[in-house]
């Protein structure tokens, strides 16, 4: 690709203080401004990327994010609303979206999807206006959030997720939710009730198994076990994402469910907590469009689980 009509200028934003946010990304520009993409960098010290998306939306012609769920969770409403493709560098800890996206681990080969794979349109969730990519939850998942420490990520990667979780794990108790949708009212007890846009989330777990960013829809599941040891029970299951099939595990499909809690409750978005209950979750579809391959059925991959 030649001529500067043929060149596209990206806003490239990286998180420096994502898991791998200080790696050497000259190959990475290399690889984009061989396929026609020339990457344009905020002043250092500029790093709140919702406001480098609005200040450059009418200059840029694509939008680059190095980090991980998080930068991607904040970033998320400036992309909707810029209408500015988006490609990922994967360098956080978890790097679930990418994941779900079936993008490479390796920046490098991620760059080459963003130069040579046309962009193509994904959903996005959105609980009491606040967007994200791959899950909204509470119970457990959002009580780790809390305890899950930049520095442990940073340390442990993803085993930081089992270590805080084992952490955590003795004190789950369930709490009571209303949960509203499709017409109905239910009142369960739960230790987690997690709201899917996305296949994967938690460092290696899965919503559900044939759950994808572009299906319209979003998987509900709530975790009504009965004791905190049952949870280490359908840790094979939440890992492929068949949890929904178990006796104490409530499943469905829907595109807007809302969540009640006797007191309020932090809401868990994307490994970021970002409002509490009560939770009006519901589906933006095609609200941003991803570089990223053609969806491709889930396989069986054989990655560690995030648990020790």
């Amino acid at each position: 690709m030649s001529g500067a009509e043929a060149t596209r200028r990206a806003l490239l934003v990286v998180n420096k203080k994502a898991r791998n946010g200080g790696l050497d990304l000259d190959a990475v520009k290399g690889v984009l401004r061989r396929g026609g993409i020339e990457p344009v960098e905020p002043p250092p010290g500029e790093t709140d990327c919702k406001a480098l998306i609005h200040a450059h939306a009418s200059t840029c012609d694509m939008v680059i994010l190095g980090g991980g769920d998080g930068t991607l969770n904040a970033a998320a409403q400036a992309l909707a609303d810029a209408h500015l493709p988006l490609g990922i560098l994967p360098l956080g800890t978890a790097n679930d979206l990418a994941r779900s996206l079936g993008l490479p681990a390796d920046p490098i080969e991620a760059a080459e999807v963003i130069a040579t794979v046309p962009a193509r349109p994904i959903d996005l969730g959105c609980v009491n206006g606040h967007y994200f990519f791959n899950v909204a939850s509470i119970g457990f998942s959002a009580d780790l959030a809390g305890e899950l420490t930049a520095d442990l990520k940073r340390r442990l990667g993803t085993i930081g997720y089992g270590v805080a979780a084992f952490r955590l794990l003795r004190r789950a108790r369930p709490f009571t939710v209303y949960i509203e949708h499709d017409g109905t009212v239910e009142t369960v007890r739960t230790i987690q009730v997690s709201v899917g846009n996305g296949r994967h989330y938690g460092g290696g777990m899965t919503v559900e198994e044939n759950a994808t960013v572009d299906d319209g829809l979003l998987n509900f599941y709530s975790l009504e076990v009965a004791h905190w040891w049952r949870l280490l029970a359908l840790l094979p299951a939440l890992r492929r994402g068949t949890q929904g099939k178990a006796a104490d595990v409530r499943a469905f499909q829907t595109t807007e469910v809302i969540l009640r809690t006797r007191k309020p409750r932090p809401v868990n978005t994307d490994g970021e907590l970002t409002t509490y209950t009560p939770a009006h979750v519901r589906v933006l579809r095609q609200a941003v469009q991803v570089h990223a391959p053609p969806f491709q059925p889930p396989a069986q991959t054989g990655r560690p689980s995030i648990f020790p």
